[in-house]
């Protein structure tokens, strides 16, 4: 029997308010003394009265919108009632029938191209618990600091099919949070935290078995793991006739990389849901109207414009999306390399006929030197490009002069390095060093002459044959001009010199 996987996601985001859902308290208790970040209304003090927070429900409508869901315009907060040491108030302060956003939807990309589509269920507003901290058996210490800390539960539908898809959903999920501006979303951090449900049937039928929920996943190849590894425990099940029977819950040991068994699912009618009686439901629609005119530009649209009007690579395009700092630089550098390109002397018409004829050359070569060189460079030096002094302009220039080839790529390499420890212009670097290309065919005879004087075993063997050698000579000629010939012009120039 061939089975198959339905696995959902339950994900919860941290939202980085200055303050907690239903009270002023700070809400960076994770950095704080345990239980110095609490009050009598998050430790849930009879007769104090809970007052959400506002921008924690523009920051839901906003990731609402980012999914692509309907705002409900009236929405509401309900009690969820169960008992455990890290709910003061003995019940959490949630959303039931009437969430933020329902509906949505997120295109995940197939490395084939294609696409496929994740349904978004619903985004509702929610207060955190305390935390427990285990110090050893039979000890443990509760730190109120989280309890009442805002979050956004994003509960998907189960259209994932194996465990990279929902790998791939997370990472999508922190790129889209992180873009919007509400939430870190960084899974060490608990400012995104993943359950994840899983069942199996066979192929070719429509009903959904009893799922077995894995709780508290926190880093993308935990859930990855977690997922691949409840899969094989059910396939094993389903082979010896012995299904789940029952909904269930889990936990995920990392060290030993395995599920254990924690307790039966709660279901809505154990969670005895009611309105909360203390705060009236809210009216939502000029708050969406105002969120919808000022979300930012989404990541799925940054890629096909970064591809459509820059003609970056892909790969690179991944990079220049998820590092914001990154993208609006190289979006600048485009800008800055056609102006240069433009006022150069050797140019071949204005910015936008440059642009049109060599477009795609030049976005291949400047997300190449940005996310290659550029990165490569600043991952030596353990910086950040905000650490650095370079500018826009003057990597355009730098872009520029190693396509027009007034230096190679090698000197090109040489110049970044020196740019990103002066933060000199990449002219004056060339100048001060006399590290311009040189591609005068009487200037390089000499260096060419000499080349093959000295390596007459390597000539020898290139004109019996073989050719590959070409590119030793070559090396000779530029380690004679300390890397300030034109290579094509040495290759060619060596060839002809070896014919005759």
């Amino acid at each position: 029997m061939e089975l198959e996987s339905i696995i959902g996601l339950e994900i919860h985001v941290q939202l980085k308010t200055q303050s907690k859902m239903f009270c002023a308290c700070p809400n960076d208790g994770d950095i704080r003394e345990p239980n110095t970040t609490v009050c009598p209304i998050c430790l849930g003090h009879p007769g104090t009265l809970p007052v959400p927070n506002r921008t924690a429900v523009a920051y839901a409508i906003r990731g609402s919108l980012a999914l692509g869901c309907t705002i409900n315009f009236e929405s509401k907060f309900d009690r969820k009632h169960y008992f455990y040491p890290d709910l003061p108030k003995g019940y959490q302060i949630s959303q039931f029938d009437k969430p933020i956003g329902e509906h949505g939807l997120v295109e995940l990309e197939n490395s084939d191209g294609t696409s496929k589509t994740i349904r978004i269920e619903r985004l509702h507003l929610e207060e955190d618990a305390a935390k427990n901290n285990h110090h050893k058996p039979g000890v443990t210490h509760v730190d109120y600091n989280r309890a009442g800390t805002p979050l956004a539960e994003i509960v998907t539908h189960p259209d994932f099919r194996t465990a990279a898809d929902a790998k791939q959903f997370l990472q999508e999920l922190r790129l889209i949070m992180r873009t919007i501006g509400i939430s870190n979303a960084d899974m060490e951090k608990g400012h995104l935290r993943c359950d994840a449900n899983i069942s199996l049937r066979p192929v070719g039928t429509t009903e959904l078995h009893p799922k077995t929920e894995v709780k508290n996943l926190n880093s993308f190849k935990s859930v990855e793991r977690a997922i691949e590894f409840e899969i094989k425990r059910q396939t094993d099940l389903w082979k010896t006739n012995t299904p789940p029977a029952e909904t269930t819950t889990r936990g995920w040991h990392d060290a030993k990389q395995h599920t254990y068994e924690q307790r039966s699912k709660e279901t809505a009618n154990d969670y005895r849901f009611f309105p909360e009686p203390d705060i009236p439901p809210m009216m939502l629609e000029d708050m969406a109207k105002e969120e919808q005119n000022h979300l930012p530009e989404l990541p799925k649209g940054k890629k096909v414009r970064f591809m459509r009007e820059y003609f970056f690579k892909p790969a690179d395009v991944r990079l220049l999306v998820e590092n914001k700092q990154l993208g609006d630089f190289a979006e600048a550098v485009m800008s800055e390399a056609l102006n240069w390109l433009h006022d150069m002397p050797d140019a071949d018409g204005t910015a936008e006929e440059i642009k049109e004829k060599h477009g795609p050359k030049i976005g291949k070569i400047v997300g190449a030197w940005i996310t290659s060189k550029l990165l490569g460079a600043l991952a030596e030096r353990n910086i950040s490009l905000d650490r650095t002094d370079i500018t826009p302009e003057n990597f355009a220039e730098l872009v520029a002069m190693v396509m027009k080839n007034h230096i190679n790529s090698s000197t090109g390499t040489k110049v970044l390095n020196v740019m990103i420890d002066t933060g000199q212009d990449p002219s004056n670097i060339v100048e001060e060093h006399g590290w311009t290309q040189v591609s005068d065919e009487g200037t390089l005879d000499t260096a060419i002459m000499k080349a093959i004087n000295e390596n007459p075993d390597a000539v020898e063997k290139y004109k019996a044959g073989k050719v590959q050698l070409i590119q030793f000579l070559v090396g000779a000629v530029m380690k004679e001009t300390k890397g300030s010939a034109d290579p094509a012009v040495v290759k060619k120039l060596l060839e002809d010199t070896l014919k005759s």
